[in-house]
């Protein structure tokens, strides 16, 4: 058997590195004493130790060694996983939500060899996080796994999520190529300190498993750079309108809903309905804008005008011409479906959850938009189709980024998600770009947008996974809706 000797890395210090040992050693651990010194003499009850004490409570990250790491922790009601890497807490995930970068800071000991808290922050939103680790024996009360490790995160916007831990070395490659090419002990710290600096945005990206598993959309509407409205059903492409606005495509592809101007002078708008497979459009609605079709595509519903207020209204596929008032709210904009029975309406203050089955539930604007946005009725929000918490909203800056482009009346568009429970806020939008009119994929995986600045062509449709990664072109086209 060949033998491998790392320099200046002992077993007991690999070991710890992986927080396999089923102890763990404080920073005040002490050597055996060799056989030509002897060791020194106990001190007598209550004596106070001489000299200068080597601090026991706080570890900085990485350079410490004496603590478990590699561990991954989960838990249930709600669900929940979180990476505990090399430098401490990694990543945070919960299914139907995008997963969490965490930026890792110092390890404190709570109790020496059986406690630890992993400090750390949001990298996306700032929020404090701090992760308990007690080594003790602990169930998740689902499965009959016994695990080494119990777990509490504390995220300032998420709250307490509880649960279990087990060290997991297989589940972190990153650490096996690393481990490879480790450095001994008695280099100095700070040079590797350094050298891991420059690495730093590569390291957050290498948290994030690449996103292999999405579905492309098949059936999609946009307009083409001359304006005219066109429909995408699997390969064909079919020209349902030389103009048009207010794009909805129904789920299976084949039925386009889009408002078209009856008056060149007025604000009055027509609703058609195009059909796919015969190429023929007609009249449904009148002074109406924003339809949408629900998740079944067996109704539509709409913004109808009635004086100086704006209402929403439902309606049959089946006999879209007649259609009945949902609401008497004002409002200034319909943000689609939320369910089959709710649809998301908003107005100047307020984002409305409108119901046929119960009572119409609100919340403030403000608290979605935080203070670096401005609401304005142009504005569009969509609903996640895997999880009605998590919201898309495209609004402009109030103050644009530096260097990013602004249109003629010095704004710029981008689109952030925003978590109704939690109130976390997460920007998507490239900070170098304008961005509009941010729609989902039906996987909830995608986010399709227009970028460019209106008035100032070319405008395209790019792709961004929703984690913020892989942003690519698209389309040629403007103002993109999917159906499937």
């Amino acid at each position: 058997m060949v033998r491998m000797r790392i320099p200046g890395l002992s077993v007991l210090a690999c070991l710890l590195t992986l927080g396999l040992l089923p102890f763990a050693v404080s920073s005040q651990t002490q050597t055996p004493p060799s056989p030509q010194k002897p060791a020194p003499p106990p001190k007598a009850p209550g004596q106070q130790p001489v000299g200068p004490q080597l601090p026991a409570t706080t570890i900085p990250s990485p350079v410490s060694r004496h603590y478990p790491i590699l561990i991954i922790g989960q838990g249930n009601l709600p669900e929940w996983s979180l990476r505990l890497g090399m430098k401490g807490p990694e990543r945070l995930d919960r299914p139907g939500y995008p997963p969490i970068v965490l930026d890792p800071a110092d390890v404190t000991t709570d109790q020496p060899g059986g406690a630890w808290t992993y400090n750390a922050k949001d990298e996306a939103t700032g929020a404090v996080v701090a992760v308990k680790l007690t080594r003790e024996s602990c169930s998740d009360n689902v499965s009959a796994t016994r695990y080494t490790f119990r777990l509490e995160v504390q995220h300032a916007q998420l709250g307490t999520l509880s649960g279990c831990g087990q060290s997991s070395p297989e589940k972190f490659p990153e650490f096996r190529k690393k481990n490879q090419l480790d450095m001994p002990d008695d280099v100095d710290s700070n040079a590797k300190d350094k050298d891991k600096d420059k690495d730093k945005d590569k390291d957050k990206k290498s948290v994030l498993e690449p996103i292999t598993k999405f579905q492309s959309p098949v059936d999609v509407a946009y307009l083409d750079p001359s304006g005219h409205v066109i429909v995408v059903h699997g390969t064909v492409h079919k020209t349902a309108s030389l103009s048009g606005s207010d794009l909805a495509l129904s789920h299976d592809g084949k039925k386009l809903l889009f408002t078209y101007s009856i008056s060149k002078t007025g604000p009055e708008r027509s609703l058609l309905l195009y059909e796919y497979d015969t190429g023929r459009s007609r009249e449904i609605a009148s002074n109406v804008r924003e339809p949408f079709w629900s998740p079944d595509d067996s109704r539509i519903a709409y913004l109808k005008s009635e004086g100086p207020n704006w209402q929403v209204w439902t309606a049959s596929a089946s006999a879209p011409e007649s259609a009945t008032l949902l609401s008497p709210l004002n409002v200034d904009s319909l943000d689609g479906w939320v369910n089959a029975t709710t649809v998301l309406a908003s107005d100047l203050q307020y984002a409305h959850w409108i119901s046929e089955d119960r009572p119409a539930q609100s919340v403030p604007l403000k608290d979605v938009y935080g203070l670096d946005f401005q609401i304005l009725s142009s504005d569009t929000i969509r609903v996640c189709p895997v999880n009605p918490d998590l919201l898309l909203v495209s609004a402009y800056y109030v103050k644009p980024p530096t260097g990013a482009p602004t249109d003629s009346l010095g704004l710029n568009g981008t689109f952030f998600l925003y978590e109704v429970r939690s109130r976390r806020r997460t920007i998507l939008g490239p900070l170098d770009g304008y961005a509009r009119n941010a729609e989902w994929s039906r996987d909830g995986l995608q986010i399709f947008f227009t970028k460019g600045v209106p008035g100032k062509p070319p405008l395209v449709t790019d792709r961004i996974f929703w984690d913020g990664s892989n942003e690519t072109r698209f389309s040629a086209g403007s103002y993109l809706v999917v159906g499937k």
